[in-house]
């Protein structure tokens, strides 16, 4: 704890404790914000494990049919089967704000006819590059799922650290140095008191001794006259 650099006078009280009541207020704020972010995070964080998984194994599916298609087709056959695609695909970005967080959000949409996914003629292909084309194309809407899931996972986790620094100030710098400061100009003002008060009560001791010399000297005087 550390005195703040400050006048100790009432004026000065007043403010650190209108200070000091918007510090506390603010500190149950953020820790709610943090509490609250660190939940959804968490439970944010196990659904992207488990989309992860999900994707993770159609990818791997989708990598073996292209391993089989691969040894049973030239790589010439490979290159102009797939070279000119029938479909595009068209990502939305939308923007989602959780806990002050603007996170992302990915749709897309594929341009073309949906039944006719395949560039290109079964005659001379394997099935097993339909099923690799066809499993890349289920597993999109959830990969776009995912890359927004971490990127909303990497802000949250910038948000609570972000907090909890202010959290943390505020808990052990703001709020006591406040405290300190606030208790220094309490005893300052209290002992400037107590010095008045024992000033005064001297002249008032001053005054009343002075009357009564004052008051024995007209005494003698009027027995001598």
């Amino acid at each position: 704890m550390a005195k703040l650099n400050v006048n100790p006078t009432r004026m000065e009280l007043t403010r650190l404790k209108k200070r000091l009541r918007t510090a506390v207020r603010g500190h149950k704020l953020l820790k709610d914000k943090r509490d609250e972010l660190m939940k959804q995070f968490l439970d944010l964080v196990r659904r992207n494990r488990e989309l992860r998984h999900t994707v993770e194994k159609m990818l791997m599916q989708a990598h073996n049919s292209f391993v089989l298609a691969a040894a049973s087709m030239s790589e010439e056959s490979m290159e102009a089967a797939l070279m000119c695609p029938r479909q595009t695909v068209e990502v939305d970005v939308t923007m989602r704000n959780v806990m002050s967080v603007i996170v992302p959000q990915f749709r897309f949409e594929m341009k073309g006819d949906p039944s006719d996914i395949y560039p290109y003629g079964f005659a001379f292909t394997s099935g097993d590059l339909d099923e690799a084309v066809w499993s890349l194309g289920n597993v999109m809407q959830e990969l776009l799922e995912l890359a927004a899931m971490e990127k909303a996972a990497e802000l949250m986790s910038d948000e609570i650290e972000k907090t909890r620094r202010r959290v943390n100030a505020l808990e052990y710098v703001v709020i006591p140095d406040l405290q300190e400061t606030i208790r220094y100009i309490t005893m300052k003002l209290e002992e400037n008191a107590r010095g008045n008060t024992t000033r005064l009560m001297k002249v008032k001791d001053m005054m009343i001794a002075q009357q009564i010399e004052a008051a024995q000297a007209r005494s003698a005087a009027m027995r001598m006259g």
